[in-house]
């Protein structure tokens, strides 16, 4: 998806994904932290809000399997992280707990 489109925002990728914000935020981070992906801001933009996300050569490479392969890993590093602080505001005795962008 960041392929076909660069300026696509995180909350359009997590839309478009079904995961929340914080997941999309959280995987691109480590694309990026990976040289899979650099981001580029358009400081004239009004908004100051414009990215475009695009791959490196070295990302469009490996995009396929290892890039699907660590991103899972993300993911999972990502849920264990979320039932841990579950875990321990339930130790806490806070219901409410914290909430991601899709009230999860």
């Amino acid at each position: 998806m960041v392929e076909a489109n660069p300026t696509i925002t995180q909350r359009a990728l997590a839309a478009a994904l079904g995961v929340s914000l914080g997941r999309i935020n959280y995987g691109l981070r480590a694309l990026i932290d990976k040289g899979l992906i650099k981001v580029n801001n358009f400081k004239r933009s009004e908004t100051k809000l414009a990215y475009a996300y695009l791959l490196t050569p070295r990302g469009l490479t490996e995009k396929s399997s290892l890039t699907k392969a660590f991103l899972a890993r993300k993911m999972q590093e990502f849920d264990a992280l979320k039932k841990e602080i579950e875990a321990l505001q339930l130790e806490m005795g806070d219901s409410d707990g914290l909430k991601d962008d899709n009230g999860h």
